[in-house]
Protein backbone atom coordinates (compact mmCIF):
# COMPACT_ATOMS: atom_id res chain seq x y z
CA UNK A 1 0.00 0.00 0.00
CA UNK A 2 0.92 3.82 -0.47
CA UNK A 3 2.76 5.29 2.51
CA UNK A 4 -0.49 7.89 2.87
CA UNK A 5 -3.78 8.67 4.28
CA UNK A 6 -5.70 8.03 1.52
CA UNK A 7 -8.20 5.06 1.88
CA UNK A 8 -7.67 2.04 -0.60
CA UNK A 9 -9.73 2.61 -3.62
CA UNK A 10 -12.15 0.51 -4.75
CA UNK A 11 -11.54 -1.58 -8.18
CA UNK A 12 -13.72 0.65 -9.80
CA UNK A 13 -12.03 3.85 -8.75
CA UNK A 14 -8.90 2.04 -9.78
CA UNK A 15 -10.56 1.62 -13.60
CA UNK A 16 -11.70 5.49 -12.84
CA UNK A 17 -7.89 6.58 -11.93
CA UNK A 18 -6.78 4.13 -15.45
CA UNK A 19 -8.98 6.31 -17.47
CA UNK A 20 -8.13 9.83 -15.83
CA UNK A 21 -4.62 8.58 -16.82
CA UNK A 22 -5.51 8.20 -20.59
CA UNK A 23 -7.51 11.65 -20.62
CA UNK A 24 -4.45 13.32 -18.99
CA UNK A 25 -1.98 11.55 -21.80
CA UNK A 26 -4.30 12.74 -25.03
CA UNK A 27 -4.72 16.06 -23.66
CA UNK A 28 -1.12 16.69 -23.48
CA UNK A 29 0.30 14.84 -26.69
CA UNK A 30 -2.36 16.80 -28.36
CA UNK A 31 -1.38 19.77 -26.64
CA UNK A 32 2.08 19.88 -27.71
CA UNK A 33 1.32 17.76 -30.50
CA UNK A 34 4.29 15.42 -29.67
CA UNK A 35 4.62 12.02 -27.28
CA UNK A 36 3.84 8.60 -27.43
CA UNK A 37 0.39 7.54 -26.73
CA UNK A 38 -0.19 3.90 -27.53
CA UNK A 39 1.97 2.35 -24.71
CA UNK A 40 1.09 4.97 -22.16
CA UNK A 41 -2.58 4.21 -22.75
CA UNK A 42 -1.87 -0.05 -22.26
CA UNK A 43 -0.21 0.53 -19.13
CA UNK A 44 -2.58 2.52 -17.62
CA UNK A 45 -4.19 -0.09 -15.18
CA UNK A 46 -0.86 -1.42 -14.38
CA UNK A 47 0.34 2.28 -13.33
CA UNK A 48 -3.07 3.26 -11.56
CA UNK A 49 -2.68 0.24 -9.52
CA UNK A 50 1.14 0.44 -8.53
CA UNK A 51 0.67 3.98 -7.73
CA UNK A 52 -2.88 3.97 -5.80
CA UNK A 53 -2.40 0.25 -3.85
CA UNK A 54 0.93 -1.28 -4.09
CA UNK A 55 3.88 1.33 -3.63
CA UNK A 56 4.86 2.44 -0.42
CA UNK A 57 5.25 6.84 -1.29
CA UNK A 58 5.25 9.96 -0.05
CA UNK A 59 4.55 12.54 -2.56
CA UNK A 60 5.32 14.98 -0.39
CA UNK A 61 8.71 13.69 0.06
CA UNK A 62 9.61 12.18 -3.36
CA UNK A 63 13.01 11.24 -2.15
CA UNK A 64 11.90 9.60 0.76
CA UNK A 65 14.96 6.76 1.50
CA UNK A 66 13.03 4.08 2.00
CA UNK A 67 10.15 4.21 -0.64
CA UNK A 68 9.73 1.83 -3.08
CA UNK A 69 11.09 2.65 -6.46
CA UNK A 70 9.48 2.46 -9.78
CA UNK A 71 11.85 2.29 -12.99
CA UNK A 72 10.04 3.39 -16.34
CA UNK A 73 12.10 1.19 -18.84
CA UNK A 74 10.25 1.53 -21.66
CA UNK A 75 10.50 5.22 -21.02
CA UNK A 76 8.88 6.26 -24.15
CA UNK A 77 5.93 5.72 -22.53
CA UNK A 78 6.54 8.35 -20.21
CA UNK A 79 3.29 10.61 -20.51
CA UNK A 80 1.68 7.76 -19.10
CA UNK A 81 3.51 8.03 -15.53
CA UNK A 82 3.65 11.71 -15.49
CA UNK A 83 -0.32 11.67 -15.35
CA UNK A 84 0.08 9.52 -12.89
CA UNK A 85 2.37 11.42 -10.71
CA UNK A 86 0.61 14.47 -11.31
CA UNK A 87 -2.32 12.91 -10.10
CA UNK A 88 -0.69 11.55 -6.93
CA UNK A 89 0.77 14.84 -5.99
CA UNK A 90 4.07 14.81 -6.99
CA UNK A 91 3.82 18.14 -9.05
CA UNK A 92 1.06 20.31 -10.30
CA UNK A 93 -1.27 18.65 -12.60
CA UNK A 94 -0.69 22.07 -14.42
CA UNK A 95 2.62 21.02 -14.97
CA UNK A 96 1.63 18.35 -17.70
CA UNK A 97 0.98 20.64 -20.12
CA UNK A 98 4.74 21.54 -20.35
CA UNK A 99 5.36 18.11 -21.94
CA UNK A 100 8.62 18.27 -23.66
CA UNK A 101 8.69 21.62 -23.65
CA UNK A 102 12.17 23.27 -23.23
CA UNK A 103 13.02 23.48 -19.45
CA UNK A 104 9.99 21.15 -18.46
CA UNK A 105 10.53 18.62 -16.14
CA UNK A 106 8.64 16.24 -18.50
CA UNK A 107 10.81 15.68 -21.17
CA UNK A 108 10.12 12.93 -24.09
CA UNK A 109 11.62 10.11 -21.89
CA UNK A 110 12.03 10.09 -17.82
CA UNK A 111 14.68 12.33 -16.47
CA UNK A 112 15.81 12.17 -12.41
CA UNK A 113 14.99 15.89 -12.06
CA UNK A 114 11.63 15.29 -12.39
CA UNK A 115 9.66 14.21 -8.81
CA UNK A 116 9.15 10.95 -8.16
CA UNK A 117 10.86 9.60 -11.35
CA UNK A 118 13.96 7.64 -10.05
CA UNK A 119 15.45 7.23 -12.87
CA UNK A 120 16.27 8.38 -16.20
CA UNK A 121 15.68 6.11 -19.00
CA UNK A 122 15.14 5.59 -22.72
CA UNK A 123 17.53 3.17 -24.20
CA UNK A 124 15.19 0.37 -24.56
CA UNK A 125 16.89 -2.08 -21.88
CA UNK A 126 18.78 -0.52 -19.74
CA UNK A 127 15.50 1.20 -17.36
CA UNK A 128 15.58 -2.73 -16.62
CA UNK A 129 19.69 -3.12 -16.20
CA UNK A 130 18.83 -0.11 -13.52
CA UNK A 131 15.90 -1.56 -11.45
CA UNK A 132 18.63 -4.90 -11.16
CA UNK A 133 21.29 -2.50 -9.68
CA UNK A 134 19.17 -0.43 -7.77
CA UNK A 135 17.61 -3.73 -6.31
CA UNK A 136 20.89 -5.36 -5.60
CA UNK A 137 22.22 -2.62 -3.94
CA UNK A 138 19.16 -2.82 -1.54
CA UNK A 139 19.66 -6.60 -0.89
CA UNK A 140 22.95 -6.03 -0.01
CA UNK A 141 22.69 -3.11 1.97
CA UNK A 142 19.65 -4.59 4.01
CA UNK A 143 17.30 -2.12 2.74
CA UNK A 144 13.75 -2.54 3.10
CA UNK A 145 11.80 -1.10 -0.22
CA UNK A 146 10.98 -3.20 -3.36
CA UNK A 147 11.60 -2.19 -6.68
CA UNK A 148 9.00 -2.45 -9.91
CA UNK A 149 9.95 -2.26 -13.74
CA UNK A 150 7.85 -1.95 -16.53
CA UNK A 151 8.99 -3.30 -19.82
CA UNK A 152 7.65 -3.37 -23.26
CA UNK A 153 7.54 -6.22 -25.51
CA UNK A 154 9.43 -4.93 -28.05
CA UNK A 155 11.93 -4.28 -25.52
CA UNK A 156 12.73 -7.84 -24.76
CA UNK A 157 14.51 -7.87 -28.22
CA UNK A 158 17.38 -6.11 -26.55
CA UNK A 159 20.04 -8.16 -25.79
CA UNK A 160 20.62 -6.60 -22.42
CA UNK A 161 16.99 -7.84 -20.88
CA UNK A 162 18.53 -11.59 -20.66
CA UNK A 163 21.35 -10.80 -19.32
CA UNK A 164 20.25 -8.86 -16.43
CA UNK A 165 17.25 -11.40 -15.82
CA UNK A 166 20.04 -13.84 -15.19
CA UNK A 167 22.03 -11.71 -13.06
CA UNK A 168 18.69 -10.90 -10.92
CA UNK A 169 18.30 -15.04 -10.90
CA UNK A 170 22.06 -15.22 -9.36
CA UNK A 171 21.32 -12.85 -6.27
CA UNK A 172 18.07 -14.15 -5.50
CA UNK A 173 16.43 -10.69 -6.29
CA UNK A 174 13.56 -11.18 -4.27
CA UNK A 175 12.94 -7.42 -3.57
CA UNK A 176 12.09 -7.27 -8.18
CA UNK A 177 9.26 -6.90 -9.63
CA UNK A 178 9.26 -6.56 -13.50
CA UNK A 179 5.97 -6.24 -15.68
CA UNK A 180 6.52 -6.97 -19.47
CA UNK A 181 3.62 -4.25 -21.22
CA UNK A 182 2.35 -7.47 -23.90
CA UNK A 183 1.07 -4.94 -26.11
CA UNK A 184 2.37 -7.08 -28.79
CA UNK A 185 2.44 -3.55 -30.93
CA UNK A 186 6.23 -1.39 -31.49
CA UNK A 187 7.15 1.24 -33.43
CA UNK A 188 7.50 -0.81 -36.58
CA UNK A 189 4.54 -3.02 -36.47
CA UNK A 190 3.39 -6.11 -34.95
CA UNK A 191 6.37 -7.54 -32.65
CA UNK A 192 5.94 -11.36 -33.49
CA UNK A 193 7.02 -9.80 -37.24
CA UNK A 194 9.59 -8.30 -36.70
CA UNK A 195 11.14 -10.39 -33.52
CA UNK A 196 8.82 -12.69 -32.06
CA UNK A 197 8.88 -12.81 -28.36
CA UNK A 198 7.13 -16.01 -26.86
CA UNK A 199 6.89 -17.49 -25.06
CA UNK A 200 7.48 -15.04 -22.56
CA UNK A 201 6.91 -16.61 -19.57
CA UNK A 202 9.30 -19.79 -20.45
CA UNK A 203 12.13 -17.62 -20.89
CA UNK A 204 11.50 -15.78 -17.93
CA UNK A 205 11.47 -19.11 -16.08
CA UNK A 206 14.50 -20.29 -17.77
CA UNK A 207 16.51 -17.95 -16.60
CA UNK A 208 14.79 -18.48 -13.03
CA UNK A 209 11.87 -15.82 -12.21
CA UNK A 210 8.68 -16.86 -10.91
CA UNK A 211 6.26 -16.15 -13.71
CA UNK A 212 2.60 -15.37 -13.67
CA UNK A 213 0.48 -14.07 -16.94
CA UNK A 214 -2.65 -11.53 -16.47
CA UNK A 215 -4.98 -9.63 -18.40
CA UNK A 216 -3.33 -6.21 -18.35
CA UNK A 217 -6.80 -4.07 -18.27
CA UNK A 218 -8.51 -6.20 -15.72
CA UNK A 219 -7.98 -4.63 -12.75
CA UNK A 220 -8.77 -7.22 -10.15
CA UNK A 221 -6.11 -9.22 -12.04
CA UNK A 222 -3.66 -6.56 -12.33
CA UNK A 223 -3.98 -5.98 -8.55
CA UNK A 224 -4.14 -9.64 -7.30
CA UNK A 225 -0.88 -10.10 -9.55
CA UNK A 226 0.86 -6.85 -8.25
CA UNK A 227 0.04 -8.36 -4.48
CA UNK A 228 1.38 -11.79 -5.06
CA UNK A 229 5.01 -10.36 -6.16
CA UNK A 230 5.05 -7.72 -3.48
CA UNK A 231 4.61 -10.92 -1.24
CA UNK A 232 6.77 -13.03 -3.05
CA UNK A 233 10.02 -13.61 -2.13
CA UNK A 234 12.23 -16.45 -3.26
CA UNK A 235 13.52 -14.67 -5.97
CA UNK A 236 12.93 -12.13 -8.62
CA UNK A 237 9.09 -12.13 -9.62
CA UNK A 238 7.76 -11.43 -13.70
CA UNK A 239 4.28 -10.42 -14.51
CA UNK A 240 3.57 -10.66 -17.55
CA UNK A 241 0.15 -8.50 -18.77
CA UNK A 242 -1.33 -9.08 -21.90
CA UNK A 243 -2.65 -5.74 -23.15
CA UNK A 244 -4.01 -3.42 -26.27
CA UNK A 245 -1.76 -0.50 -27.42
CA UNK A 246 -4.23 3.00 -27.27
CA UNK A 247 -6.71 0.70 -25.26
CA UNK A 248 -9.63 3.04 -24.56
CA UNK A 249 -9.62 4.37 -28.10
CA UNK A 250 -11.26 2.14 -30.88
CA UNK A 251 -9.17 3.20 -33.62
CA UNK A 252 -6.24 3.54 -31.65
CA UNK A 253 -5.97 0.03 -30.66
CA UNK A 254 -3.42 -2.78 -31.74
CA UNK A 255 -2.28 -0.22 -34.66
CA UNK A 256 1.26 0.31 -34.98
CA UNK A 257 0.63 4.13 -36.17
CA UNK A 258 -0.11 4.74 -32.90
CA UNK A 259 2.65 4.45 -31.14
CA UNK A 260 4.46 8.10 -31.17
CA UNK A 261 1.86 9.77 -33.41
CA UNK A 262 -0.02 13.15 -31.75
CA UNK A 263 -3.98 13.17 -33.01
CA UNK A 264 -5.23 15.79 -35.40
CA UNK A 265 -8.37 18.30 -34.49
CA UNK A 266 -10.75 15.40 -35.22
CA UNK A 267 -9.07 12.27 -33.70
CA UNK A 268 -8.52 14.38 -30.45
CA UNK A 269 -12.10 14.72 -30.84
CA UNK A 270 -13.40 11.50 -31.07
CA UNK A 271 -10.77 10.05 -28.71
CA UNK A 272 -11.81 12.69 -26.01
CA UNK A 273 -15.44 11.30 -26.51
CA UNK A 274 -15.04 7.92 -26.76
CA UNK A 275 -12.52 8.04 -23.38
CA UNK A 276 -15.24 10.31 -22.13
CA UNK A 277 -18.03 7.80 -22.48
CA UNK A 278 -16.34 5.52 -20.44
CA UNK A 279 -16.17 6.77 -17.43
CA UNK A 280 -18.21 9.72 -15.55
CA UNK A 281 -20.37 12.28 -17.16
CA UNK A 282 -17.88 15.14 -16.58
CA UNK A 283 -14.88 13.48 -17.98
CA UNK A 284 -12.84 15.57 -15.24
CA UNK A 285 -9.57 14.67 -14.39
CA UNK A 286 -8.64 13.09 -10.77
Amino acid sequence: MTDTTETALSLDELAERARQIRLNVLDMVYAVQSGHIGGSFSEAEILAALYYRILRIRPEEPKWADRDRFILSKGHACPGLYSVLAMKGFFPIETLATLRQFGSPLQGHPVIKCPGIDMTTGSLGIGFGIAVGIALEAARSNREYDVYTLVGDGELNEGIIWEVAGTANKYRLGNLVAIVDRNTVQNDGPCDDIMPTEPIDRKFEAFGWTVQKIDGHDMRQVVDALETARDHRDGPYCIVAYTAKGKGVSFMENDAHWHGKAPDESQYAAARAELDAAGAPTGRRA
